[in-house]
């Protein structure tokens, strides 16, 4: 497909892709869009960035307008996903579409949610938790929700939400058209598809458990105690915007304070923050007002900042999967990107567990077993390129433009 217009979309939904400078679909979107626009349920795989958003965004808002009558449901893990989508939902439907929406998150004003709810919605975007609490109190009613989409479920999953969805699916009709959407596809999702969907239709882009090409990673074999200094010349030697993984909230704020202290813009971003405060981070990282941003795995997935160019894992994640969804942060459409990744002694079997998602199979090689002990100088000074730390050599490396070498 080389345009939208072979998809047949209305005319208010073609002058919407065009404004939006939406010409070419995307692999995901060619595969996925034609088989939603006929009323089937959809199994969707993608590597993360790819534009698995607009794949069902476009199809939903499709079935909204053809229609005077039915509701869509579309439920993501984070409310930073949840925003994006919504976002994207707002701009194919445009200024003027009487179609209204509702923004059903945790953390915000359950006031507001709810007068969003008594106007009638014809789409909802929300997280399964919030989704619950209304159904719950009965301030929503979803008997008439014939389009519903789960994205991301795998994170769900992971965040626990499986019996929160259980719960909203009871309240949804038996007939409906579901999409179901996922950067990875373990057994779990495999198992819920068939509880969730009818007869559906596989569509897979790409391997989902791989890097991006585009990507360039480094590793780093280092020590704990080590990692900010180096995380200070790893900076300095990088332009650009870069987002940096830790495990902790509490660890998210001190790093950026410190970050700041030493001469780097720098701000965090965790479930801690309320509402509004996440957004206001968000908005300060889109317009560049900041450099580095600190954060916890809650931006792993759903953060689409197209300028990021560096991903560093100052941690690693919990979850293997979740080391993908952080390297989709940067090389966002097509462009390209770099990671780097802080392994230590501590980190033996989270990197495994990585490196057998990644590399199934494939065993490590010996020289990555071993370790080294030379460490770098280093000398405070911020941003000022007369106090930059020089004798840059030393720290165990690897680097590889599409995946990283094996380690013990």
């Amino acid at each position: 497909m080389k345009n939208f217009e072979g998809f047949g979309l209305s005319l208010a939904l073609t002058k919407s892709l065009a404004r939006m400078n939406y010409t070419t679909p995307t692999p995901i979107q060619e595969k996925a869009i034609p088989l939603a626009l006929q009323g089937h349920d959809i199994l969707g795989s993608a590597q993360t960035g790819t534009g698995k958003t607009a794949a069902f965004a476009i199809p939903l808002v499709e079935a909204l307008l053809r229609s005077q009558r039915g509701t869509a449901l579309v439920l993501t893990p984070t409310r930073e996903l949840a925003k994006q989508v919504l976002d994207v939902i707002h701009q194919l439907l445009g200024e003027q579409s009487p179609i209204k929406t509702a923004f059903i998150i945790g953390g915000e004003s359950m006031g507001k949610q709810l007068t969003q709810l008594r106007a009638k919605p014809r789409i909802i975007v929300g997280t399964p938790g919030r989704i619950n609490d209304h159904l719950a109190r009965g301030s929503m009613a979803l008997h008439d929700t014939g389009f519903l989409v789960l994205d991301e479920t795998d994170r769900m999953l992971d965040m626990g939400f499986g019996v929160q969805l259980d719960k909203i699916l009871k309240f949804l009709p038996k007939q409906r058209q579901t999409l179901m959407f996922s950067a990875t596809l373990p057994k779990s999702i495999i198992k819920l598809s068939a509880r969730y969907l009818n007869n559906p239709e596989r569509v897979s882009v790409g391997e989902t458990n791989v890097i991006a090409l585009n990507i360039k990673q480094d590793v780093i074999r280092i020590e704990q105690d080590q990692k900010y200094k180096e995380l200070i010349l790893q900076l300095y030697d990088r332009k650009g915007s870069v987002i940096v993984f830790i495990k902790t909230k509490h660890g998210a704020d001190r790093m950026a304070k410190n970050l700041r202290r030493d001469g780097f813009t720098s701000e965090a971003l965790h479930g801690d923050l309320r509402q509004n405060r996440r957004d206001k981070v968000m908005q300060n990282f889109r317009n560049k007002n900041f450099r580095v941003l600190i954060a916890t795995d809650i931006a792993a997935r759903g953060l689409d900042v197209p300028h990021i160019e560096h991903v560093i894992n100052y941690d690693l994640p919990q979850v293997p999967e979740d080391y993908i969804h952080r390297m989709g942060r940067t090389a966002r459409a097509g462009a390209d990107g770099s990671a780097l990744c802080f392994v230590s002694s501590e980190d033996g079997r989270k990197w495994k567990a990585i490196q057998d998602l990644i590399n199934p199979g494939q065993k490590p090689d010996k020289q990555d077993r071993e370790e080294k002990g030379n460490k770098r100088k280093f000398r405070p000074g911020g941003n000022n390129p007369g106090n930059k730390p020089r004798n840059r050599s030393g720290k165990k490396r690897y680097s590889n433009s599409s995946k990283p070498r094996m380690a013990a």
